[in-house]
């Protein structure tokens, strides 16, 4: 299934619509993996806080948060080594099945043993999300090979697939987490990842030779000394685990400002070297520093808008009337009006940037970015009055739907655009490296954003989502005071 083929094999030999017939595959894989992803995220924080004789771990608020933006923040980390063993070690086809497999095992061990298996459960999926994800990626992407033509089309179906699944998860996972019990709706997680490794290795059957082998394999020399330094790397991280159990007993929050500064600095040697790689370009350096200045940006657009899985997600369910038109609902599918929103509004937006491009007004990436940000500082301004409205009891779920609209339109302002700007703006011989470091953006933003979401309860809610939206407003500022000189340095 997931040998070699010498067959060669023509993507669109077999079509559907004037997609290849594969990418039906490859998106519905990804369907069932965000299905998994989104439904257990959408229960997460709720868990952790849900008191001990409801089946929770009865943690505080602020600690939820903090494992919640670790986990985050490394699910977003993890696809760089996932990718760099697709190219170099297995091959991207089997690091997909491989990956899927070790987040089925991940789900399927929060849905069996709870709290008491969270952090095993967290680690499994990390690991295997990072294997997945780049590699699918990578996979789409190769379909198109001979038909660049096409590619914007097929990765917006497979975009679609996406947030179905990221739409459906939090209405099924959500309701048998919070209606029936946690177990059933972390179980729902884990058979949707089990459903996309099952399609997925019967699609495969008809890929032949795509995704097959390493694009670059490493050589028997390498193989060695990577192993090494692999079997190393594994021996102090069981010494180290062993020695704090022991005698070491780290704080979790000292492993959380651990887990934080290496994810910030992980960007910061990657800019540092590709500067100085490129002192001898000027127009390439140039380069650089405009993405360096988009990925800060896009970093503290994620830090506000990803409080919706922690700080947001506790105040949906504590402080907001979950009804409408008198129909009660589970607080989890609020994480659902966002995925739903992309899937309505991406192609008004697109639209619109396509009518402005003919007429010569579209605004450059810097101005889009800034207006991302705004949007996204506008639903901290609307939090602030949901938490003031809720001192004298809980608030309508339209301010929180509200929130969830106005930060989608952000998103679709900055996310889609900020990812065309990192491949515009690469190294010409780092495409797939940059944008694995573009992704970096949101796990940096998820990083800080879980240090910040400490002062939740000593601030107040006010006070804390007031502060957000102030970070929002001081970087939408700084990005148009730098779009003039960016775009003298690299036009649009």
């Amino acid at each position: 299934m997931f040998g070699v083929s010498a067959v060669p094999f023509d993507p669109f030999a077999r079509t559907l619509f004037g997609q290849p017939r594969t990418l039906v595959t490859l998106c519905l894989t990804e369907m069932w993996e965000r299905f998994s992803y989104y439904g257990m995220r959408a229960l997460l924080v709720l868990f952790m806080i849900a008191p001990t004789a409801e089946g929770g771990m009865g943690l505080g608020a602020v600690e939820a948060a903090g494992i919640y933006a670790v986990y985050v923040s490394l699910v977003y980390l993890t696809p760089l080594p996932g990718g760099w063993i697709g190219d170099r070690v297995l091959g991207p086809r089997r690091t997909v099945f491989v990956g899927g497999a070790v987040i089925a095992a991940g789900h399927v061990v929060l849905a069996i043993m709870g709290g008491s298996g969270l952090f095993l459960a967290l680690f499994l999926i990390i690991i295997g999300t990072g294997l997945l994800k780049p590699n699918m990626t990578a996979m789409v992407g190769s379909l198109y090979a001979s038909r660049r033509d096409l590619s914007d089309a097929g990765f917006s179906i497979y975009y679609m697939g996406i947030n179905l699944g990221a739409f459906l998860s939090p209405l099924i996972c959500g309701y048998l987490g919070q209606e029936v019990s946690w177990e059933l709706g972390f179980g729902a997680a884990a058979v949707g990842m089990i459903l996309a490794l099952v399609q997925y290795g019967i699609g495969t059957r008809g890929m032949g030779s795509l995704g097959a082998a390493p694009e670059n394999p490493l050589t028997p020399a390498e193989r060695r000394r990577y192993g090494v330094g692999a079997a190393i790397g594994v021996v102090v991280a069981v010494a180290f685990v062993i020695l704090d159990l022991l005698v070491l007993h780290v704080s979790a929050n000292a492993i959380e400002l651990g887990i934080t500064l290496v994810i910030l600095l992980v960007p910061i040697a990657w800019f540092t070297r590709t500067l100085r790689a490129e002192r001898g370009n000027v127009e390439q350096r140039n380069r650089v520093l405009v993405l360096l200045v988009l990925f800060c940006a896009a970093a503290v657009f994620w830090l506000v808008s990803d409080q919706a899985g922690s700080t947001v997600a506790i105040f949906a369910q504590e402080d907001t009337q979950n009804t409408v038109l008198g129909e009660s609902f589970p607080s989890s599918w609020f994480q659902s009006v966002n995925p739903l929103l992309v899937i309505a509004l991406a192609p008004v937006m697109a639209l619109i940037w396509t009518v402005l491009g003919v007429r010569g007004k579209q605004p450059g990436t810097a101005y889009k970015f800034a207006g991302g940000l705004l949007l996204v500082a506008i639903s901290m301004g609307v939090m602030v009055f949901a938490a003031q409205a809720a001192i004298d009891g809980k608030v309508a779920a339209m301010w929180l739907i509200a929130v969830f609209a106005i930060q989608t339109v952000g998103e679709l302002m900055l996310s889609p655009v900020g990812m065309a700007a990192a491949t515009r703006l690469s190294p010409p011989n780092r495409v797939s490296q940059t944008l694995g470091v573009w992704f970096l953006a949101t796990s940096v933003g998820d990083a800080i954003g879980g240090r910040l979401a400490q002062f939740y309860d000593s601030l107040g809610q006010a006070a804390f989502f007031g502060m957000l939206g102030l970070i929002a407003l001081v970087a939408t500022f700084v990005v148009l005071a730098l779009a003039r000189p960016l775009g003298r340095l690299v036009p649009d």
